[in-house]
């Protein structure tokens, strides 16, 4: 019985603090105000296999509004770890891209080329086109990567064994 009591009161205490969470971001009325030190402190949603990610466990996907899997306008940020390489892959939707902090490596084409990445640092913007084949890479540094599109979003790699969800 004591078990049961301590698992309700720390479910209701999970939610409380996720209410708490989201409430202090969402300001009623679909409102929302973040600042560069909050978004970067936000608390990843998804890793791995997101839509609108890449699938890569070096690539944690937090929603900031909407839902990339649904029709309708999303906001996500993607957090990159160091040393990270994202094989060339196409989104089916338009996207924009921000860089919040870190510098991130980004270019076009149907195979990962480090010779024809441009260095994007914090403050960059860029586009993924819809089917567009591009790849993108991290230096020494994390990177968080703000993305805006219209879903549903998805990925589909050029070579489909680059894909982690098809690896064994």
């Amino acid at each position: 019985m004591q078990t049961h009591i301590n698992r309700s009161l720390y479910m209701v205490l999970c939610f409380l603090s996720v209410s708490v969470f989201v409430s202090a971001q969402q300001e009623g009325g679909g409102r929302l105000r973040l600042t560069q030190q909050e978004l970067i402190n936000l608390k990843p949603s998804r890793s791995g296999s997101a839509p609108g990610s890449s699938n890569l466990r070096a690539v944690q996907e937090i929603v900031v509004t909407g839902d990339p899997s649904k029709a309708g306008l999303y906001t996500i940020m993607l957090k990159v770890a160091p040393h990270t390489r994202i094989p060339a892959h196409k989104h089916p939707d338009e996207r924009m891209g921000t860089v919040i902090s870190g510098t991130w490596y980004f270019g076009y084409g149907d195979k990962f080329n480090e010779s024809k990445v441009k260095k994007l640092p914090a403050g960059s913007i860029y586009s993924e086109v819809k089917n567009q084949n591009h790849f993108a890479m991290t230096g020494d540094e994390a990177v968080i990567v703000e993305i805006n599109g219209y879903g549903p979003s998805g990925v589909t790699f050029v070579d489909p064994a680059d894909d982690p969800l098809h690896k064994k």
